[in-house]
């Protein structure tokens, strides 16, 4: 016979509120932000229940904790709020590749460093990758002197946090800005 599946009993999100707080006294602080002094926790839920509002713990390990009237509903709200700012100001960091190939030419160059130097500005980090092709593996000297070259001219603005190696038919190297 199988056994019913019995769900976690859901925590609680936010701060202690009302009749969650089991704490004998409180450090109640009124609505106007006045601190009224160390009160039965029931006196002041009687207090909060007639002002219409909630009886919110807001330091819980204090002794005798702190609690204060406020509208609980506002409160997670507003905590909310500053939470998507905080998600919105963060930036992720991504690893923008370019790729070349160790022959290439000074125009091309000059476009590829163009664009390394723009996602340096966007704040993300480039991974120059060199592909060798055929006999080119026979002339590895000229990627290192290519990604040489690469790692000196943006050398102000980024610093290496992978030196150039070789991975079979690919030579790569990873630079984060400054």
């Amino acid at each position: 016979m199988r056994r019913p599946f019995r769900a976690q009993p859901s925590q609680k999100q936010g701060p202690t509120a009302n009749e969650d707080i089991q704490a004998p006294d409180v450090q109640l602080i009124d609505v106007e932000g006045e601190n009224v002094g160390i009160t039965p926790t029931e006196t002041a839920r009687n207090m909060a229940s007639e002002a219409g509002l909630d009886l919110v713990l807001i330091s819980p390990n204090a002794k005798p904790p702190v609690a204060k009237i406020l509208d609980l509903g506002k409160l997670k709200y507003e905590q909310q709020k500053k939470a998507n700012a905080a998600r919105k100001k963060q930036k992720t960091v991504e690893v923008k590749e370019v790729k070349m190939r160790p022959n290439i030419d000074t125009h091309d160059y000059e476009v590829k460093m163009k664009s390394v130097h723009r996602f340096f500005e966007a704040g993300d980090k480039v991974k120059v990758t060199l592909r060798f092709r055929g006999r080119e593996m026979a002339h590895q000297q000229l990627g290192m002197e290519l990604l040489k070259r690469v790692k000196e001219e943006v050398a102000d603005i980024s610093k290496v946090e992978a030196e150039p190696k070789l991975e079979g038919r690919q030579m790569m190297m990873v630079l984060a800005p400054r």
